[in-house]
């Protein structure tokens, strides 16, 4: 069986969910696992969470797909629903929604009166500033009423998104924490305005619920820190094996294109991953992988099912020795900027040949 494997470490989930409830005691959590959970398992890693008062989604396949795995507490649907359908399933399965445009607010009037005692928890979206879902200031005013009014609405709470919490400097999480505070400021409902970001930068965003998401993981959601930085464990760890070892001379070129050329003798190495299996192809030269405790750079292009690095003169390598190409010794926010990207795409593009295993 090939070695390429993601090793899911849920009791490091659990303890990023406990330091963020220590960054934000008087706020509950509504841990975030769309996306397959950042690509670590949403039924996992949803049902490694007691501690969550609630689970967000981003959209129904993924809220129907926790119930019918038997999670019982509450789901909310990020997205909200997306056709008059969804809205029936979202009473059937016991789920809140987000409402964020006149469209839903309208199938929800159409709802009313016809809902037979079922009562939807709904969400309503201010947009504070972000400019991609949600009710500007006077809309969010008249769809806040009209909700109250609803009777196939049991609650409104209210809602938005920092968009550059993870930059301190910005000043527009300043602009958009005020905006949202007055536009509610006349409004019964809890309340919930903070990211990760939210929850590390800026506690006057923290509220009745914060948001965690990329944090679950093991990730900074700060620029230019990682996990580390706030005694977060790393969830996820990518590993496979060195497999070959090829001895080059001065002159030698490696992999396609021809692309790096040995200027010493040395020794490549070549590790059973590549693109095929979610590592990014376009991550640079001398991007870390970490064997048997010592980094090694890449060299060459990352191909389909393999990526080599220079191991130099180091003959102590065994074949079969585990590499690990981001997690447990190695920051993925340190591979994600090598590849000029952010770990968000890196943990979500795992593919499905990579093998799973859960680790309570």
């Amino acid at each position: 069986m090939r070695s390429t494997k993601a090793i899911i470490d849920l009791k490091a989930i659990r303890h990023n969910l406990a330091v963020a409830k220590q960054l934000a005691p008087k706020s509950k959590v509504m841990a975030v696992v769309k996306a397959d959970a950042y690509g670590h398992g949403i039924i996992q890693v949803a049902s490694a969470l007691p501690e969550a008062e609630a689970i967000a989604v981003a959209c129904m396949d993924e809220a129907i797909k926790l119930r019918e795995s038997g999670l019982e507490k509450p789901i909310i649907l990020l997205e909200g629903f997306f056709s008059d359908a969804e809205l029936q399933q979202a009473i059937q399965f016991d789920l809140q929604t987000v409402v964020h445009q006149a469209a839903q607010l309208e199938a929800l009037k159409q709802l009313s009166g016809s809902t037979a005692g079922h009562k939807l928890k709904v969400w309503l979206k201010f947009d504070s500033g972000m400019n991609r879902l949600g009710f500007t200031a006077e809309e969010f005013t008249q769809a806040y009423a009209t909700l109250r009014h609803l009777d196939c609405v049991q609650s409104v709470n209210l809602m938005s998104h920092l968009a550059c919490a993870d930059d301190i400097t910005n000043p527009l999480n300043n602009q958009q924490i005020d905006a949202f505070r007055r536009v509610i400021q006349s409004m019964k409902g809890e309340r919930s305005l903070a990211n990760s970001a939210g929850i590390v930068a800026w506690p006057e965003s923290h509220l009745e619920w914060i948001r965690p998401g990329i944090l679950l993981y093991g990730c900074s959601p700060m620029v230019g820190l990682n996990g580390l930085a706030h005694k977060l464990k790393p969830a996820m760890t990518l590993q496979s094996q060195l497999f070959a070892i090829r001895h080059l001379k001065p002159g030698d070129k490696v992999g396609y294109g021809a692309t790096w050329t040995a200027t010493e003798e040395t020794q490549i190495g070549v590790i059973a991953i590549g693109y095929g299996d979610g590592y990014p192809r376009h991550a640079k030269e001398g991007t870390p992988v970490l064997i048997n405790g010592k980094t090694y750079p890449l060299v060459g292009k990352v191909s389909m099912d393999m990526l080599t690095v220079n191991l130099g003169r180091d003959d102590n390598l065994p074949l079969g020795s585990k590499a690990i190409l981001w997690g447990e010794g190695l920051p993925v926010e340190k591979v994600a900027n090598f590849a000029d990207t952010i770990p968000y795409t890196l943990l979500c593009g795992v593919t499905s040949r990579v093998q799973f295993e859960w680790q309570e």
